[in-house]
Formats: C-alpha cells, structure tokens, sequence
C-alpha cells in the first residue's frame, strides 16, 4: 500500500482576533496577520458570522487587561498548587518530572 503526502499549502491570515474564553469573561484581542505553516494546518473552515456574534451565558465582554489578570491568577494558583503536590511527592519519595538538574 502506497502512502501519497500532499503538498502543504501556507496560510495567511488577516485581521485576525483571538478570542479568549476564562472563567465567566471574554475578550476579544485583535492579532493582525498570521502565518500558518501548511504542514500545522488540519482543517480549515468558513466561520458563521451569525453564529460568531451569539455568546452563550455566563460569559460577559471585559476588556483584554482585565481577562489577562484573571489568566495570571489562574497561572499562580496553578503553580501553587503543582509546588503543593511536588512537596508532597517528593515526602513520599517521588521525584516531580522535570524538577531534575539539566545534564548536557
């Protein structure tokens, strides 16, 4: 059986905006353009703009300095409670994935 690669085409994207969804707020953060190597593309699609518009309860609009200071609370909290689990492995004699010293 013979395998066929396809070439991958590159894509470029404009007037792009990522739209971040955490705990119950958005926002919308405009990102310019965008180059997509074809070989990271699966699938590409058409989005619709009726459907894009429609936000579904709980979340409300907030602005983008607002959602990023929720998204550092959530980071720290995390890394918290990831130092939490280490100190408790390791009592127990386990040693946390990449916690080791780097050998070269």
């Amino acid at each position: 059986m013979e395998t066929e690669i396809l070439p991958a085409a590159n894509l470029v994207l404009q007037d792009t905006i990522e739209r971040i969804f955490i705990e119950d707020v958005y926002a919308d953060i405009p990102r310019g353009v965008f180059l997509v190597r074809g070989e990271n593309v699966l699938l590409l699609g058409e989005i619709d703009l009726d459907k894009d518009d429609y936000i579904p309860e709980p979340y409300r609009k907030a602005s983008a300095e607002e959602v990023h200071a929720v998204v550092v609370r959530k980071h720290q909290l995390s890394k918290r409670s990831d130092k939490v689990k280490q100190m408790k492995l390791q009592e127990l004699g386990f040693e946390a994935e990449h916690s080791g010293e780097v050998l070269y």
